[in-house]
């Protein structure tokens, strides 16, 4: 990112987790200036030497944007971040079982006293770049502001919701349990939880490879503080050949809090089956009125299986995944269409990283992506933002076409799009960055 002015510098580096290393300090302040940004509390030594080491796991690369020069008397120091940046890089499921290495962005701050000085347009644009020019055909990010993503190409591509679910008399499942479920030790999802996660990877579209924090969180060996959560408790799911193939684990909310409460933690099932069996073993759970969880899918299997659905109180539906295409011919090269057709796509990026006009035939299987020939009229234009909210079915085309968002001009583009863009399943991303 290069600044005109010469009033900040921008710094790249890799996370450490060597207390000695002279590098650990600027690590360490980054993650303080993270939490600022997100409004949290400052963080403990403890805290930051289990971040920092989940960091350098999964490799991420941190950026922070520096003031040149000297900062008022009693200022935070010029040591300090004004905006911080991180990428690290996992696969993507993009449907059918394909897996596409992806840029995960994640850690994005600005302090408030610096905005307005194009300090996130440049850092976006200049890794979105540098990601691209690696080979990356996606980027990934999931937002706490709806409103500032958009600008810079991405689309919202899988949803989640909050729900709560009564499990007094009236929760009963239809059919019966298919496996076990037996409770475990927390600490076995250390070695487990990404044994099971893998399937659930193969599995699931709109699912992204998970970092070293999850397993860490869902065991119970590290809360917000950095201290170990012994609140947290597990179970295992066991399929009628005894595999293991799914796990929850869960945190009782207090005796004053009523009605009795146990919030999930994580639930992660390999199986419908295994889905299902957890949520039984949750509403048998002795002295609880009520389960709540904030990472609920929004075509949820569980309602349907509930003999009363409306036991399942559900609110804030809300976006998680966001996608950004960087390569418009590889990434839809990187993924399977379920129906044949052909469609000739016009897609404009206001970045210049993936505009143009292609060409798409699919055989109901792999596709073949040409450029188009020149004066070839398109049948949808759109943004790549909207190509990323199709890409993995999350919003038909004919809603996007119906709301202006792309324009349609062969009658029926939009229906064959939605035919060739659907996944076998809905896309669910269990996995926050």
């Amino acid at each position: 990112m290069a600044d005109p002015n010469e009033k900040y510098s921008v710094q790249r580096f890799h996370a450490v987790d060597e207390p000695e290393n002279p590098a650990y300090s600027r690590c360490s302040t980054w993650v303080q200036a993270v939490s600022h940004g997100f409004h949290q509390e400052r963080r403990n030594p403890e805290y930051l030497a289990k971040t920092l080491a989940s960091y350098t796991i999964d490799h991420r690369e941190l950026t922070g944007v520096y003031v040149n020069g000297a900062v008022p008397d009693h200022a935070l120091g010029a040591d300090v971040p004004v905006a911080t940046y991180a990428t690290m890089r996992k696969s993507l499921n993009v449907g059918f079982g394909r897996q596409l290495e992806s840029n995960l962005v994640t850690s994005v701050t600005v302090r408030g006293t610096h905005r307005r000085n194009g300090i996130l347009r440049g850092m976006i644009t200049a890794d979105l770049q540098g990601a691209k020019d690696d080979g990356l055909a996606m980027a990934a990010l999931t937002a706490s502001e709806g409103s500032i993503y958009g600008r810079f190409g991405f689309g919202v591509a899988t949803f989640e919701r909050s729900i709560k679910v009564d499990t007094g008399p009236r929760f009963r499942l239809k059919g019966k349990a298919t496996g076990t479920v037996e409770v475990a030790d927390p600490a076995v999802l250390l070695d487990v939880a990404p044994k099971v996660f893998a399937r659930v990877q193969r599995v699931s579209p709109g699912s992204i490879e998970r970092q070293e924090y999850y397993r860490l969180a869902a065991s119970g060996s590290i809360g917000h503080d950095g201290k170990p959560d012994a609140a947290v408790r597990s179970a295992l799911h066991y399929d009628a050949a005894g595999t293991l193939d799914g796990y929850v684990s869960y945190r009782f909310k207090g005796w004053d809090n009523k009605p009795y409460t146990m919030e999930i933690v994580d639930l992660v099932a390999a199986t419908n089956e295994a889905y299902l069996d957890l949520w039984r073993f949750l509403g048998s759970i002795d002295l609880i009125d009520l389960v709540t969880w904030s990472e609920a899918p929004v075509d949820d299997p569980l309602t349907w299986a509930l003999e009363d659905p409306r036991v399942i109180e559900s609110s804030d539906v809300r976006d998680m995944l966001w996608l950004r295409i960087l390569d418009t011919p590889a990434a839809l090269q990187a993924r399977s269409f379920p129906a044949a057709g052909r469609l000739v796509l016009e897609v404009t990026d206001s970045l210049g990283l993936a505009g143009g006009t292609w060409v798409l035939e699919s055989d109901g299987g792999a596709a073949a992506v040409v450029e188009a020939e020149p004066g070839e009229a398109p049948d949808l234009t759109m943004d790549v933002t909207e190509l990323g909210s199709m890409y993995l079915g999350a919003v038909s085309p004919v809603t996007l076409a119906a709301a202006g968002r792309i324009c349609e001009h062969r009658p029926g583009a939009a229906f064959t799009a939605q035919q060739l863009f659907a996944v076998e399943r809905s896309a669910h991303c269990l996995t926050h960055f």
